[in-house]
């Protein structure tokens, strides 16, 4: 976080209420937060991030703690809220629209830049869902929650040896399909 010596001042503000403070918490975690759900479930990130946040607020008062707990107690309700919602999917009779086919007609801004931000972003989207699940999971905990390997772990109900097992895998899968893609592309050019 962000926030560094502050911290202890902006919780405190937070917690009995101050708006100013509240926000700045939301601020410096809602991208982390809203990026770790849109790789998990995307077409339901935006509204796991409200659910989760309005749990933050609720549970605030009673938080104790520092920083890196407070990061850790963010990321632990928005992970918790993802579980409610695989565990609502397989009960549901119907399948969501795909955000594939809803993207195209979302206003946007600068088109240069959203295009380049958004061919990037994709492609790792894509990368990392392409991954088993468990991979996938802990290599978003580590990378846009910041978790170490013993949180992510306590979170997922997992051993730390496993969960930097399962972080190795990833990146190691990742990297082949990078190395493979540069291949590829290198021949595309040569012919």
């Amino acid at each position: 976080m962000a926030l560094g010596q502050n911290f202890a001042g902006v919780i405190l503000a937070a917690r009995s209420g101050e708006q100013w403070a509240v926000a700045k918490l939301y601020q410096d975690l809602s991208g982390a937060v809203l990026s770790y759900l849109r790789l998990q479930a995307t077409g339901e990130a935006e509204d796991l991030a409200s659910e989760a946040w309005i749990d933050v607020a609720r549970a605030l008062p009673r938080f104790e703690g520092a920083e890196e707990d407070f990061r850790r107690f963010v990321f632990a309700i928005a992970h918790r809220r993802l579980i409610d919602y695989r565990r609502k999917l397989r009960r549901r009779k119907t399948h969501p629209a795909p955000s594939e086919l809803i993207e195209p007609y979302l206003p946007s801004g600068n088109v240069e830049d959203e295009a380049m931000d958004g061919i990037a972003r994709k492609e790792a989207m894509e990368r990392i869902r392409a991954l088993p699940q468990d991979q996938a999971e802990v290599l978003l905990l580590r990378v846009f929650a910041g978790l170490t390997p013993t949180e992510v772990a306590r979170l997922l109900g997992k051993r730390p040896v496993t969960v930097r097992v399962l972080q190795h895998r990833a990146l190691a899968r990742l990297a082949a399909d990078l190395a493979e893609f540069d291949v590829t592309t290198e021949q595309l050019r040569t012919m």
